[in-house]
């Protein structure tokens, strides 16, 4: 059964957000901050209600969206994936981890140019990028999680002649679902970071070339819109994974009610 929502849970961050609009606002007056350094609230909450009502800010949205989950979908299984088999194989350990530790250390961004011309100026490459980064946080903590399976449990197991596949199905997966949903909640806001550098790089579309190109023309106001429905997506796709992490890994919730 699903928890009921607590209304304090909402209630707490928007009072923090009316109290940091207000700072915003009286910081403008106050400081007589001029516009093209610093839009007021105002003229913020006109963009984005202006960019929703005429449409023009839905394309934008799509394609980010597109690319974020496109990639964070490859790059979380890819990551799950490898990094189970990182965990079970001593040999493909010694080959692979120094060279993935090597590329982990590799900027995204240096990388950026080459995904363009090996995957062209379209979605795809945009979708790559996001896959990378988001790759590695989850990879490690996949590892990580796996290796810390308690040990005694798995001998447990072993004595009732459990197979090396149920083994990882069944116990050691299990054991590190914690860490694996923590490396997912890191991909999500890594994913957002991954397309909007993407579109930085060249785009036709999405929130970072809204808000590359409306600095060329220095509307400010477009582009704290742009920051902020970066913000309110990396939020909802944290809370989303969050009550999924609460949903999928009960265990975890039962023993802090019984703690």
């Amino acid at each position: 059964m699903l928890k009921r929502l607590d209304p304090t849970s909402l209630l707490y961050p928007l009072i923090s957000l009316a109290v940091l609009v207000a700072i915003w606002h009286w910081a403008i007056r106050l400081f007589a901050i001029p516009d093209y350094l610093l839009p007021p609230p105002g003229a913020v909450f006109a963009a984005l209600y202006e960019g929703f009502a005429s449409g023009s800010l839905w394309p934008h949205i799509g394609a980010t969206l597109a690319e974020t989950l496109g990639g964070y979908v490859i790059g979380c299984v890819l990551a799950v994936l490898m990094g189970a088999l990182l965990a079970e194989s001593r040999t493909f350990e010694r080959f692979f981890y120094p060279l993935l530790i090597g590329l982990q250390a590799m900027p995204k961004v240096a990388l950026g140019p080459i995904i363009l011309v090996w995957f062209g100026f379209g979605m795809t490459s945009k979708v790559v990028l996001v896959a990378l980064v988001c790759f590695f946080p989850l990879f490690v903590n996949t590892v990580n999680g796996i290796k810390r399976t308690d040990t005694e449990l798995l001998d447990a197991c072993r004595a009732f002649s459990a197979s090396r596949r149920y083994l990882l199905l069944h116990v050691k997966l299990p054991a590190a679902a914690s860490d694996i949903f923590s490396g997912l909640q890191i991909g999500v806001s890594m994913a957002l970071i991954g397309a909007v550098v993407g579109e930085f790089l060249s785009a036709q579309q999405g929130l970072g070339y809204l808000i590359a190109s409306a600095s060329v023309s220095m509307s400010l106001s477009t582009m704290f819109a742009g920051v902020l429905l970066l913000a309110a997506i990396g939020l909802i796709g944290s809370m989303l994974m969050r009550a999924l992490h609460r949903h999928v890994v009960f265990w975890e919730s039962r023993g802090d009610r019984s703690s």
